[in-house]
């Protein structure tokens, strides 16, 4: 029976798109709220795994160190356990039909939706010269979920209006042009660890600080890694517990619920009695060996670049083919070529 239901065509099967940038910060809140739920769940679904590099240009990006920084987000995803037996893992940049449903999107959301989005605000607040593609890339991040059919977009709460975003865009373009996308859910993991960052636990641990202690890096050797681990905000209270009001504790506990599997009352007991010290360096520990395997595995995938590239050359000529087919339903709605 199990051989029957993985041989099933695409279409009687859930869809699932995500993409995430190639930051070259990425860190153990991407791997704890996402990249992990997205490997574990990868069988129950048909799934299209996107490093979306034509996002990242949107300020102004060193040519060769976006290159590196591509790569070496596709080498995590498949060290964190993306499987291109049951993903499609490719580059964005390598399917040009996002970029040509981006425009046709651009033509037919209309600017106040845009000016809407919360995250441009964010994103271009200290900067001068702020690109159109920074104000207009939510429309990309809809062509890119409407190009594949996509029935479910996995994203965390601050992610959420831009399937919004892609939603009212799908339905907007079927009553203008007739049924053409499918409308995309948002699916937020219940079960998913919320990391804040280190130093200021009030906010939430981001590839964009730019303070070096804020975050634990999936490469971070094992000595910085017990270094940021020791340097955590906490507070002058005692006792171990799950109090959220103890933002600095409640996230190290967090932590290291997260990568031990051992319950909150397990924890209570195992730390009763005990300190931050004792906490902060279990934790480091902790922390350490359960990124040891990550680790390895990103290793050998660059120590032999062409299995990556083939991967990503793979996944693009197997997205290629499906991401075409919307396009030319699109563009014969619109009246294009």
């Amino acid at each position: 029976m199990e051989k029957e239901k993985q041989s099933e065509p695409m279409e009687t099967r859930k869809r699932v798109f995500s993409g995430i940038q190639p930051s070259g910060n990425t860190h153990i809140g991407n791997l704890l709220g996402a990249i992990r739920h997205w490997a574990a769940h990868q069988t129950e679904s048909d799934n299209l795994y996107c490093v979306v590099d034509m996002h990242a240009i949107t300020v102004y990006q060193d040519p060769a160190a976006l290159k590196k920084h591509t790569r070496e987000m596709a080498g995590l995803l498949l060290a964190a356990g993306i499987s291109p037996e049951h993903s499609i893992l490719f580059v964005q940049s390598h399917v040009s039909a996002h970029a040509e449903l981006a425009w046709i999107m651009n033509c037919v959301i209309p600017m106040g939706w845009m000016s809407r989005m919360t995250q441009f605000k964010e994103k271009s607040k200290n900067r001068e010269n702020v690109s159109v593609g920074l104000f207009a890339y939510p429309a990309l991040m809809a062509a890119d979920i409407l190009l594949y059919q996509t029935h479910q977009v996995p994203v965390g709460e601050d992610q959420k209006q831009h399937v919004e975003l892609a939603r009212d865009t799908a339905q907007r373009f079927n009553n203008l042009y007739g049924e053409t996308f499918t409308i995309p859910e948002p699916v937020i993991a219940t079960t998913a660890a919320r990391i804040m960052s280190l130093d200021d636990p009030t906010k939430k641990m981001s590839k964009s600080s730019e303070r070096a202690d804020s975050a634990i890096m999936l490469l971070d050797s094992p000595d910085v890694i017990r270094k940021k681990i020791k340097r955590a905000q906490t507070d002058s209270l005692t006792g171990i517990e799950f109090d959220p009001q103890r933002s600095g504790l409640y996230n190290l506990l967090t932590l290291f619920e997260s990568v031990t599997g051992m319950t909150r009352p397990q924890i209570e007991d195992h730390f009763a009695g005990k300190g931050y010290g004792a906490l902060k360096s279990e934790l480091g520990e902790a922390m350490v060996e359960y990124l040891r395997p990550l680790q390895t595995r990103y290793a050998e995938f660059t120590d032999d670049p062409a299995t990556l590239d083939k991967i990503l050359a793979d996944g693009a000529a197997k997205a290629r083919p499906l991401a075409e087919k919307t396009l030319k339903m699109v563009k014969d709605r619109v009246g294009l070529g």
